[in-house]
């Protein structure tokens, strides 16, 4: 643990309470995606249950490249055991049309593959990264955790998504300061359908920000129109004529017909807000 961080006295009783949650789970599968909530979780998983729990990474056509290898490096870098699966959301026609529940339906389509791999390797629980600070946005991918009977123990001791970032920095976790990321479909507009094609360009034009410096971004895709979301202190940069023309050029040879730069800057969610409030209402009321 890094000595020059100091843990409050809750936030350790916290961590004393999530170390006993999982070291009563038995065998545990980690839902594992490389950001900072579940690579937390992985390694508080492995410190708990040396030999009996795994990291598994769903991959599919929605999960950038990127973060498929350095998810899987951190694990190498912190001797957590993990594989990776295929899943097939993009098999699922609920999935691909991308109506406000396409989040739920792909995590249940996750959560049946984690299910049918606990039971072939005889695993008993499997948990997730969900916390506190999550149930304050529209997440429908927690109706169907629910569903499957998935745990939430970051959830369960009640800890915030600062609370892991403080605890992750204090293990020495480099994953601790690592913006927030979602899968490839997050980008992309409500009801125009998902596909390969859609997901590889905002992949290749998250990687040409990424190339070019910057630090947190999302590339929203409204069909002919890329919607650039960056972070407010990296916006001034983004708006330089240098860099500005360089994003044109870069986008529209992805695929591109305009270019935008979003002035209200980066925020997670943002394309929730294109959404009725009936939708979100109901939603939110299924099981």
């Amino acid at each position: 643990m890094d000595v020059a961080v100091e843990l409050t006295c809750e936030l350790q009783a916290k961590l004393g309470q999530l170390n006993q949650e999982l070291s009563s789970s038995g065998r545990l599968l980690v839902a594992y995606s490389g950001g900072v909530d579940s690579a937390f979780l992985a390694w508080a998983a492995h410190q708990a249950l040396p030999g009996n729990m795994l990291a598994v990474i769903s991959d599919s056509a929605s999960l950038a490249r990127t973060q498929l290898r350095d998810a899987i490096a951190f694990c190498q870098e912190n001797g957590i055991p993990c594989q990776t699966i295929a899943t097939g959301e993009m098999q699922r026609p609920e999935y691909v049309r991308n109506d406000a529940m396409r989040c739920f339906h792909c995590k249940d389509e996750l959560f049946a593959a984690l299910d049918s791999f606990r039971k072939a390797y005889h695993f008993d629980a499997i948990a997730y990264g969900v916390n506190k600070d999550d149930q304050g946005d529209y997440r429908p991918g927690q109706q169907a955790a629910r569903a499957h009977g998935i745990k939430a123990p970051l959830l369960e001791v009640g800890l915030s998504k600062q609370d892991i970032r403080d605890l992750a920095r204090a293990a020495g976790l480099r994953v601790w300061n690592k913006p927030a990321s979602a899968c490839l479909a997050s980008r992309i507009e409500y009801g125009r359908e998902v596909s390969p094609e859609v997901l590889r360009q905002v992949e290749t034009a998250e990687d040409a920000l990424r190339n070019l410096g910057f630090q947190q971004y999302r590339v929203r895709h409204h069909g002919a129109i890329a919607r650039i979301e960056i972070a407010r202190q990296e916006l001034a940069r983004a708006m330089s004529p240098e860099v500005s023309q360089e994003l044109v050029r870069t986008f529209k040879s992805i695929g591109f017909t305009y270019v935008t730069l979003d002035m209200e800057g980066f925020r997670s969610g943002s394309m929730n807000a294109m959404l009725p409030v009936s939708s979100l209402l109901g939603a939110a009321g299924k099981p």
